[in-house]
């Protein structure tokens, strides 16, 4: 590429240094304000030239400046955060934007650039609201946990496992509330469910759209037919997060990827207890887990390896154990499928 260059992104400002190959000409600046707008402006310097690369993190914000560099016909190469500031090495000078985007320009320049895969626009799309649903189950189970606690700090019955889930189980507590609490307890227990009215509404429009969208792919209809535990939502996430021809040399990179993997510290014959490494999207994480967990069912075809896993450690060992086994089954259906597995079903 005659022309090879970095962004570095930021909320204020994108800060870019580009060498033109062909004279040795280097430059350096700032578009300000970071915005689509913006950076448009700046790239018309490139209008009409299809030998120009530029390399950004992926970090918030790469998704719109990747998209107005494919716009101007300029090539775009997102890199692994964590491994382009490896490729750095030791810390040797005082680390600014301009020489973050010099970095990137070199390891690209080079050949070096840790590269991550650019999903195309409907999977981007998928994935926001599947991040979005993620984020609201979360809010969900912090104001029942709210709610729990209110009762518990002031000494009220506990509550059953099914009061928030019927109409018969709200009315109770309501009930509960305005004899056991104070009044700023029932303020409390009354604007959270309030809240969790509210949040549940929002939820069920999420959900038929990601329902819509599973039944339109390809890699998530697959999926579910092949795997057991995996329903609508896990196959669209998986097909989201581990689908595109390519995208793995082994099973064993997606696991990790998942962050499902077991990380271990040991030095000179100590060696502390393996955890997870929790990387990557927590969503991946979350879907697998509780497909994992439909096999403790007895009619589950995994029940057996679950069922040992359980009995040497517990049941969540177990579901984790087996959350593996489904991440690695999936991306080997995908891996099989390629490219169609991102398209229309």
């Amino acid at each position: 590429m005659p022309i090879v260059g970095g962004l570095d992104i930021h909320r204020k400002q994108i800060t870019f240094d580009y060498l033109d190959t062909a004279t040795g000409e280097v430059r350096r600046g700032q578009v300000a304000p970071a915005g689509r707008a913006h950076l448009r402006a700046w790239l018309a310097r490139f209008a009409g030239r299809d030998d120009v690369a530029f390399a950004l993190e992926g970090c918030t914000g790469w998704r719109y400046v990747a998209e107005e560099l494919a716009a101007a016909g300029v090539a775009a190469h997102v890199a692994e955060p964590a491994e382009a500031a490896f490729a750095r090495g030791r810390k040797r000078h005082a680390k600014t934007d301009r020489t973050d985007a010099r970095h990137l320009r070199v390891l690209l320049e080079q050949g070096r650039l840790p590269e991550c895969w650019i999903p195309p626009a409907q999977i981007l799309e998928c994935r926001a609201l599947l991040e979005a649903y993620h984020d609201l189950r979360r809010e969900h189970t912090a104001w029942i946990e709210r709610i729990h606690a209110v009762f518990f700090h002031q000494g009220a019955p506990r509550l059953g496992e099914g009061a928030l889930r019927t109409d018969r189980g709200l009315a109770a507590l309501r009930e509960a509330a305005a004899v056991h609490l104070s009044p700023a307890g029932q303020l409390q227990v009354a604007t959270a469910l309030d809240m969790l009215a509210a949040v549940e509404a929002r939820m069920e429009v999420l959900r038929q759209q990601l329902l819509h969208a599973a039944r339109q792919l390809a890699g998530a209809r697959a999926l579910q037919a092949r795997l057991y535990g995996v329903g609508p939502l896990a196959g669209l996430a998986m097909t989201c997060w581990l689908g595109g021809a390519g995208r793995f040399s082994s099973s064993r990179k997606a696991v990790r990827f998942a962050g499902l993997d077991v990380t271990v510290y040991s030095s000179d014959g100590k060696r502390s207890p393996g955890h997870l490494s929790r990387q990557g999207p927590e969503i991946l994480r979350w879907v697998a887990y509780e497909a994992g967990k439909t096999h403790a069912r007895a009619s589950a075809p995994g029940h057996d390896y679950y069922a040992q896993v359980k009995d040497r450690q517990d049941g969540k060992i177990a579901a984790l154990a087996q959350a593996r086994k489904l991440i690695r089954q999936a991306c080997h259906i995908l891996a099989e499928l390629g490219d169609d597995a991102l398209s229309a079903a």
